[in-house]
């Protein structure tokens, strides 16, 4: 028996290694005999350089940036490809991780250490660049990462605006002339995760701002914010419309990265597959086991686990889902998955869920494990008529 265990991290729990550490204890407490095909993944969120990185054999690098709400946080980048690409995550450098909970606070998060640690990446001598935006704690448009890089966004009075995402409702122009002419001719792939227009009620701010703290009224601040820069983005004749799939992803840094530095969007999962591997195993698997720490509606827009599980059955290989909680509609995981179940074994309360999450989801792998064998068994023992 052949198993891929490629799950994405269970965000603010386990990391990508360790939940695929804990399904492969699970699987060889089962199957002795089996082959585990070890892949962590990710989708363009916390991870995803490293992962990219360490599946292409490169080195990283660390430096001081900016982090979310303006304390310096030490980030890093990997380097690919003989130096010549740079793989960055935002999440590094303006990652809701970076901070506490009770202090979210996107109409003050600044995505400036992102636009520090990409400079970082280009003072390598790096000429292309991979940077996985998902995680993030801002909703200010790139306009922090802009300005880092020398992008000027203005006020009526031609003065920068601030950073932030309460710094949009002031924009009236913006003036790319002082960008680090290192920009030009770079190429920039974007690894995301959603595809969720700029503005609206699908946009960055609706959709994410609750997540990053944001109160319904701060959503709607937001949003016209960020329309304001969108439009200061037209009149400079350097985008027809904010309505691109993923440019509302990192609260509008999509469409910063898209407008202003020529980024193409790709599905984050797709690429940290490929890097990782995950086709040519899939050629010899005969099972996909993945997971994530919870699995709501968003699963299905591009998030890893429902990506694991389109490419698993185009190739005819059955795929499972283990994850730390399901919500919503469960019953239409089953249009996706072949097997989907919550790993947690009836604690009460999420301390104890997570302190027991590595256990669980190994007793899990272990117990799909064993249905499958008992699957077998009986279909051998079945007469022929």
């Amino acid at each position: 028996m052949r198993i891929i265990a490629a799950p994405d991290s269970f965000k603010g729990n386990m990391s990508a290694v360790e939940a695929c550490a804990a399904i492969t204890e699970g699987i060889l407490r089962a199957a002795p005999e089996a082959v585990v095909y070890k892949l962590p993944l990710a989708d363009g969120g916390e991870g995803t350089a490293r992962i990219i990185t360490e599946a292409a054999g490169g080195c990283f690098l660390r430096t001081l940036v900016t982090g979310p709400l303006g304390d310096p946080v030490e980030a890093e980048f990997g380097l690919i490809g003989d130096g010549r690409i740079a793989v960055l995550d935002l999440a590094s450098a303006s990652g809701i991780e970076l901070v506490r909970r009770d202090r979210l606070d996107p109409m003050r998060a600044t995505s400036y250490g992102t636009g520090e640690l990409i400079a970082a990446a280009l003072d390598t001598g790096a000429r292309e660049l991979l940077i996985g935006i998902g995680g993030s704690a801002v909703n200010d448009g790139g306009i922090g990462m802009l300005s880092a890089l020398g992008f000027r966004v203005l006020d009526g009075d031609g003065k920068p605006v601030g950073q932030g995402g309460a710094a949009l409702a002031g924009i009236a122009a913006f003036d790319g002339a002082g960008a680090d002419p290192r920009l030009r001719g770079l190429s920039l792939k974007v690894a995301c995760d959603v595809t969720n227009p700029l503005l609206g009620r699908e946009g960055a701010s609706a959709v994410f701002g609750p997540q990053k703290g944001a109160t319904e009224e701060q959503a709607g601040i937001l949003d016209r914010g960020l329309a304001k820069l969108a439009a200061a983005w037209i009149r400079a004749g350097l985008t027809e419309d904010v309505e691109q799939p993923g440019d509302g992803a990192a609260g509008g840094v999509g469409a910063a990265l898209r407008i202003c530095l020529g980024g193409i969007m790709q599905s984050g999962a797709m690429l940290v597959m490929g890097y990782s591997g995950f086709f040519d195993r899939l050629r010899e698997a005969g099972l996909v086991i993945t997971g994530e720490g919870k699995t709501d509606g968003q699963t299905g827009g591009g998030k890893l686990c429902s990506v694991v599980a389109r490419e698993s059955r185009r190739a005819g290989v059955p795929v499972a889902l283990l994850s730390g909680a399901l919500d919503g509609e469960v019953s239409a995981l089953l249009d996706s998955f072949d097997y989907a179940v919550s790993v947690s074994c009836g604690q009460e309360g999420l301390e104890a869920m997570i302190r027991d999450s590595y256990r669980d989801l190994s007793f899990a792998a272990e117990n799909l494990i064993r249905a499958v064998g008992l699957g077998g068994r009986r279909k051998q023992r079945e007469p022929t008529v």
